[in-house]
């Protein structure tokens, strides 16, 4: 029995392997993509030079005209985060995205506030 084309179903069609789909990359060419770091499409038009996959184009029809967390994207396209990670990699080297740090914790409520705002509406 040939493995070439290993199929799950016909409606999902064939395995492809993660490693694949980064072309063997398991690091982003970028520090910037944190798990927690919000992604747009700048709108940019793609470089002649850019080998963008189908993967490429899902991720970024995925964050067009919205900003959205690293791994809300890798969850909506059923992905790895880590092969996520390494394609907004590429797609950040050619201009195609902009990744912003995840916001600052002293920025965030404390956990007494938010515990305070949970019993309030309790009590309602």
């Amino acid at each position: 029995m040939s493995r070439e084309h290993e199929w799950v179903d016909e409606e999902a069609g064939p395995v492809v392997r993660p490693y694949a789909v980064a072309r063997g990359r398991t690091r982003s060419a970028s520090s910037e993509v944190d798990l927690l770091a919000s992604v747009v499409a700048t709108g940019s038009p793609a470089p002649a030079n850019a080998e963008l996959s189908a993967q490429h184009r899902r991720l970024m029809t995925c964050v067009a005209g919205q900003n959205r967390p690293v791994v809300e994207i890798a969850s909506d396209l059923g992905l790895p985060v880590g092969v996520v990670r390494v394609l907004l990699g590429d797609l950040l080297q050619y201009g195609l995205v902009t990744v912003r740090p995840p916001r600052d914790k002293a920025a965030t409520p404390s956990e007494s506030l938010l515990r305070e705002v949970i019993n309030g509406l309790r009590a309602l």
